[in-house]
């Protein structure tokens, strides 16, 4: 480091993280990545949704001219899957917008997202293909969920009676 006239000449990089000894400066610089690495993950997220919907209007779509009507190439409960997984899809973008304006995780949000996802997966169960310990654990996940939102919402709401 060389100093002329009081003046130092340390490189910016140095400079940099000197800077980012501060506090204040790390944590600004750490919630600008969280945002920055969100708004990419909801920018993935709306296009995987968009490839979705038009993969699934176009597979309906050939389905309805090439095969006889009523008759699809896939099973009522693997469409019903179809539909399922893109709901399934926007309750995780919701997620993610929520966290972008809220900057906190909604875990009310995040539990309603894992009760679908795991009721989509009954709904689709193949009792052929898989064990009764399969759904045994499937119902367990239920279970656990869904006590989970039962508290959450009571907090939620208890909160709201003292506080507004």
């Amino acid at each position: 480091m060389i100093i002329n006239n009081g003046v130092s000449n340390k490189p910016t990089m140095i400079k940099f993280f000197q800077g980012l000894s501060k506090n204040e400066t790390f944590l600004k610089l750490t919630v600008n990545f969280k945002s920055i690495i969100t708004k990419i993950l909801s920018l993935i997220m709306v296009l995987i949704i968009i490839f979705a919907v038009i993969d699934l209007v176009i597979f309906i779509i050939y389905d309805l001219i090439y095969h006889p009507i009523g008759r699809f190439s896939l099973t009522l409960l693997e469409i019903l899957a179809l539909f399922l997984n893109m709901l399934i899809g926007l309750e995780i973008l919701k997620n993610i917008t929520a966290y972008l304006k809220q900057q906190n995780i909604q875990l009310k949000l995040v539990i309603t997202t894992s009760l679908m996802a795991v009721s989509r997966k009954i709904i689709v169960y193949d009792l052929e293909k898989l064990s009764g310990i399969n759904l045994i654990g499937l119902a367990m996940t239920i279970f656990a969920l869904s006590a989970s939102y039962s508290i959450i919402k009571q907090i939620g709401n208890g909160y709201n009676r003292c506080n507004g």
